[in-house]
This record gives structure tokens, sequence and C-alpha cells, in this order.
């Protein structure tokens, strides 16, 4: 089964395969820290289904043809380059950590016990590698990724083939579309971006660094009804 997700010009993104969707809210700690996340009830999706990209949908999240109405500009902005080379990277004892900062979708994981910045300067600790695969792979972007200095492999989360759609309660909006388990994103000129495991995607249509999410989402307090 072909599984993508392709961006429209100014339009939805439409979804083959399909791919199972549900909400994803950010749990936090009793200081607000992001800690994990909670998968709610999967909504009902066809074969073929349309999300919403510009935010202005009536039926978010799937697309009812505002944008037409409201004279949506989706123009991709976001680099096509591959994401290492994107990446600045960050050296540690016993793991590297690659952050393509661009990609953020301000989910906040990184933050908690201290940043996950400076616990990869510990990780000859065996709990500061813990923190920090908690940390990388609960980004929802993909932005962090940590790697085994011995191997040179990632740490990655296993993800099924899945679409979620983030609730930020902490920060009181609706987030961006986060596509797990390396679905492939294929740009209105046909060209696809490189498939990675875990990409967010923009709905509140104001990131500048379309169709990716850039956390754009907070500035306008976008909320989706849920």
């Amino acid at each position: 089964m072909t599984r993508k997700v392709t961006v429209t010009r100014n339009g939805p993104y439409v979804v083959e395969g399909a791919i199972p969707l549900a909400n994803q809210t950010i749990e936090s700690d009793s200081e607000g820290g992001s800690r994990e996340w909670l998968e709610g009830p999967t909504f009902e999706v066809d074969e073929v289904y349309n999300l919403c990209r510009c935010g202005q949908s009536s039926n978010k999240p799937f697309c009812d043809s505002t944008h037409l109405k409201v004279g949506f500009d989706g123009t991709e902005t976001a680099s096509r380059a591959p994401y290492l080379d994107q990446a600045d990277v960050f050296e540690g004892p016993a793991m590297d950590l690659t952050d393509a900062q661009p990609l953020c979708a301000s989910g906040r994981f990184c933050d908690p016990d201290g940043s996950i910045w400076n616990l990869i300067e510990q990780t000859n600790d065996p709990d500061a590698v813990e923190k920090v695969k908690h940390q990388s792979g609960h980004c929802p972007s993909g932005r962090l990724v940590v790697w085994d200095t011995a191997t040179r492999k990632p740490y990655e989360p296993a993800y099924e083939p899945s679409i979620g759609l983030v609730q930020d309660p902490v920060a009181g909006v609706s987030g961006p579309i986060w596509v797990r388990g390396a679905i492939a994103i294929e740009s209105e000129d046909g060209e696809a971006y490189e498939i990675r495991n875990r990409v967010t995607l923009c709905r509140c249509g104001a990131s500048n660094n379309k169709p990716f999410c850039d956390g754009s989402h907070i500035t306008i307090g976008f909320q989706d009804g849920s």
C-alpha cells in the first residue's frame, strides 16, 4: 500500500494509504515541562483524505475548501537539503546530538532535567543517557536526533505509519500535524522531501518554513476546536 502525504498548491495535504489519524496530547509535569505523549481516539478516515493546511477550515482537521475563500498562500519555503546538512552537531562522551533548528515545532521535550544540550555532555552517566534518549525520541519534528558515538547509528523510536494532531494544553494551543513512521512527503512540484521517521507539518497556516511547522501556532494561538 502506498502511503504518502502530498502538499497541494495553496491547498490541503492529500493523505493516501488510509493512514491512521488521532489526537496526540503533550502531557506535562507539575512544572509544565513536556514529558509524555497521550494518544486520543482515532478519527475515521478514508483511503484518501484531505487535511486542512490554511488553519481556517470549519471542519478541522479536514479541509472544507476555505483556503479558496481566504486566498491562502501556502508557498513552500523549507529547505530541500537533507537533515544532516541542516543540523549542527553537539558532541558528548557516549552520544552525539544533531540539531536542525529550523525544524523546531516547539514541543519542548528537550527542556526538562537541565536541557538536552547540557545532558549530551554527561552521557558517560547512564542516567543522562536515558534522559537524552527520551527527550530526543519525543521530539515530534525530528529536529533532535541522538547518535551512538561507537556505532554512528541513531536512536530512533519505532513508529507504525500514522499521523497525529498535536494538542498542547500548557501553551493553550493546537499544534502541528505529526507524521510518523517514515511516510513520504511530496511537494506540490512533485519532488519528494527527504523521508524521515518524524516530521511535523504546519496546519495553522502561519509557518515561515512551509510545509513544516516552525512553532507559529503558539504565536497566533491556533485552536482546532478539539
